[in-house]
């Protein structure tokens, strides 16, 4: 699963300047500036529905603030918008599809979410212990995500969301996303940088599906680094410093 990302503004760019046109990085870099409570996230929590930037098949290279956590266009009210946020933080890629709060953001709306590198939990001892991942030689990197666009009939007010499809674990990620209680390890779908583009392209119809099932895949592990580090959360984290190695003695044996 993905519950917890680094996420720096200048991650974003990496959309912009995979072509060299510094010209558009110009443009996106104060698009990027103007949009209201975007900030560097070392550690970002899920579960606290942050604002990131994300580009969107709508807009494929302008910066859009998205919300952690979809909320489907059809949510009644603000009672099962609360609701359905919890529960849709992660998409699992084979059946996007098919489920309710995913199956229209799978075929009309999807996004790119770009990140440093994302944090997951591994099992040993009956303890868990923080692992920070990223792509090797990439400074940020495109994870797959969904969205929508909720208008809340309270009041009237728009709000746009997310959430990022998950794909099976490549041998590394199983090795950290270990948690015995799921139904098997799990990673976020990274998109390598040839196929953002192909993740936006639009869907004629339901057997156009198939392009997109082909893209769900687990990103091959000798492209990818992990280490250990400090708690995320409680009196020992230290939120700013969340990515930097630090090592558990006892995971030597794990």
């Amino acid at each position: 699963m993905c519950y917890s990302a680094k996420s720096l503004k200048t991650a974003a760019l990496k959309r912009a300047v995979h072509d060299g046109d510094m010209a558009i990085a110009d443009q996106l870099r104060e698009e990027l500036e103007a949009l209201p409570g975007l900030v560097d996230r070392v550690f970002t929590n899920a579960f606290e529905h942050p604002p990131l930037a994300g580009f969107t098949d709508a807009e494929p290279y302008r910066p859009q603030l998205l919300t952690w956590g979809l909320v489907p266009s059809w949510a009644k009210d603000e009672a099962q918008a609360h609701k359905l946020r919890v529960q849709t933080l992660n998409a699992r890629g084979e059946s996007i599809f098919e489920k309710p709060a995913f199956r229209r953001s799978a075929m009309e709306r999807r996004c790119l979410i770009f990140v440093n590198g994302f944090y997951e939990h591994q099992h040993f001892m009956k303890r868990t212990y923080p692992w920070y991942i990223h792509v090797k030689g990439r400074e940020a990197f495109a994870l797959a995500g969904l969205w929508d666009e909720w208008r809340n009939p309270a009041n009237g007010a728009v709000l746009r969301t997310f959430t990022i499809v998950t794909t099976a674990a490549n041998p590394l990620m199983a090795k950290i996303h270990n948690n015995p209680k799921l139904e098997g390890p799990r990673m976020p779908l990274i998109l390598p940088q040839e196929l953002e583009d192909a993740w936006l392209q639009p869907l004629e119809d339901a057997r156009d599906a198939e392009r997109i099932n082909q893209l769900v895949l687990p990103y091959p592990q000798e492209g990818m680094e992990a280490w250990t580090v400090r708690p995320l959360t409680g009196k020992a984290a230290e939120p700013e410093r969340a990515s930097d190695p630090f090592e558990y003695p006892e995971l030597a044996f794990a």
